[in-house]
C-alpha cells in the first residue's frame, strides 16, 4: 500500500494524479422507494456519504463516484423503483473489479442496500479467486430498523435535511425484519408495507444521524486497515 498522502475523489482528477497501486472506495446503492418521506436515492446517498467520511481517515484513499443502481426487485410494486436485479449486478460488479484492479492496488466496495448481498458475496468470491484484491462492506449499525425508519431518517437528516419530508413520515411494518422476510421474498414490500416503510421513523434526527455515519465510517476504515476478508469477499469488524 502507499505511503499516507491526503484522500482524494476519483472522479475529479487525471490519471497522472493517481497514487500508485490505491486503495479505491466504491459506494454501492439503490434507486428504490422509501416511503412518503424520503428520496429514491437514500441508499446511494448514505453509501457515498460513509464511504466519504471513511476515505479522509484513509491515507492515500481514492473514493470513487457510486454505482447508484442495485437489485431492488422487491421494491418494484412501487413508482420509482429502479432495479437492474441479481444476475445483471453480479456481472458488472465482477467487471468492475476486473478493470480497476488494473491499477488500484484494493478494492472495497461500500454497500447501502440490503438487496444487493447476493449479488456482493457471488461477485467478491469470484474476484478473490481470481487473484484480486476486492472486498465490500455493508453500511449497517447495531438495532437498525429495516427501511426507511428511523435510522434511514435520522442519517438523512444529517446528509441531506433538504430531503427529507418530515411532514410525510409514516409509520410501516414494524414487525422483525426475520418474521418479515418470507413474506418480503414471496410478495414483495408492498403487500408486507403498503407505506413502504419498514420501520418507524418517529423520533429521527438529524443529531442522531452524525452519530450513525461516525459509527459507520470509523467501523469501515477499522476494518480496510485491518483487511481481515471473509471468503465472500466480506471486510470482518
Amino acid at each position: 500500500m502507499p505511503d499516507a498522502v491526503p484522500g482524494t475523489r476519483l472522479a475529479g482528477d487525471t490519471w497522472p494524479d493517481l497514487p500508485e497501486r490505491p486503495l479505491l472506495l466504491v459506494p454501492l446503492g439503490a434507486v428504490e422507494q422509501h416511503g412518503h418521506h424520503l428520496p429514491l436515492a437514500t441508499d446511494t446517498t448514505v453509501a457515498c456519504a460513509v464511504a466519504e467520511a471513511a476515505v479522509d481517515a484513509l491515507g492515500g484513499a481514492l473514493l470513487a463516484p457510486a454505482l447508484a443502481y442495485g437489485a431492488s426487485g422487491e421494491h418494484e410494486d412501487f413508482p420509482g423503483t429502479v432495479s437492474v436485479g441479481t444476475d445483471a449486478l453480479t456481472g458488472l460488479l465482477v467487471e468492475y473489479g476486473r478493470s480497476a484492479c488494473r491499477w488500484a492496488g484494493r478494492l472495497v466496495l461500500v454497500n447501502g442496500h440490503g438487496g444487493n448481498l447476493d449479488a456482493l458475496r457471488t461477485a467478491g468470491a469470484r474476484l478473490r479467486a481470481e487473484g484480486r484484491d476486492v472486498a465490500w462492506y455493508p453500511c449497517g449499525a447495531a438495532g437498525a430498523d429495516a427501511h426507511a425508519g428511523r435510522t434511514e431518517t435520522s442519517l438523512m437528516l444529517h446528509v441531506e435535511p433538504d430531503l427529507v419530508r418530515e411532514d410525510r413520515a409514516v409509520a410501516g411494518e414494524t414487525a422483525p425484519i426475520a418474521e418479515l422476510l418470507p413474506r418480503l421474498r414471496a410478495e414483495g414490500v408492498r403487500a408486507v408495507s403498503p407505506t413502504g416503510v419498514l420501520g418507524d421513523p418517529a423520533g429521527a434526527s438529524a443529531e442522531e444521524g452524525a452519530a450513525l455515519l461516525t459509527g459507520m465510517a470509523g467501523r469501515l476504515a477499522a476494518a480496510v486497515r485491518a483487511w481481515d476478508v471473509d471468503p465472500s469477499g466480506r471486510l470482518r469488524g
